[in-house]
């Protein structure tokens, strides 16, 4: 995968099973996507606020797959990378790991307009970013 960035595994995190509960997940996933967005967009709180433009993003669709439990605090590391670009919307494929992957997951995200309150063409500047970190052709 394109992109890892570490992520803080924390004591509330873990459930009465003593490992870390399915719905923090999709917490890890998000906290990587904001900082992979960040890192290949920029400008992250105009991705999250709707900023400039009052375009922003949402999640269309949430999987995971769970393959082993994670039980220790500290860190997981999630891997992250965009797989196909549409003309308003992305996927991002992601792992969960901790040593070994832990789980897989993936997500569907829409640009949006806030003003009109629908979807709307990625913006050139996104699609142009994605495209060069990922190295895709004739996305």
């Amino acid at each position: 995968m394109t992109f890892e960035t570490e992520v803080d595994v924390r004591f509330s995190d873990l459930d009465t099973y003593g490992h870390v509960n399915n719905a923090v997940f999709a917490t890890y996933l998000e906290e990587a996507r904001i900082e992979y967005l960040d890192e290949v967009i920029g400008r992250e709180e105009e991705l999250l606020s709707g900023g400039v433009g009052r375009t922003g993003m949402v999640v269309a669709n949430l999987e995971l797959d769970f393959r082993r439990p994670v039980r220790s605090i500290g860190s997981v590391t999630v891997a992250v990378e965009i797989t196909d670009l549409g003309r308003s919307s992305f996927t991002i494929e992601y792992e969960v790991r901790e040593d070994d992957v832990a789980a897989t997951g993936e997500t569907t995200m829409v640009a949006y307009d806030r003003d009109a309150g629908e979807s709307r063409p990625l913006p050139d500047e996104w699609r142009d970013a994605i495209v060069e970190f990922e190295d895709l052709d004739g996305a």
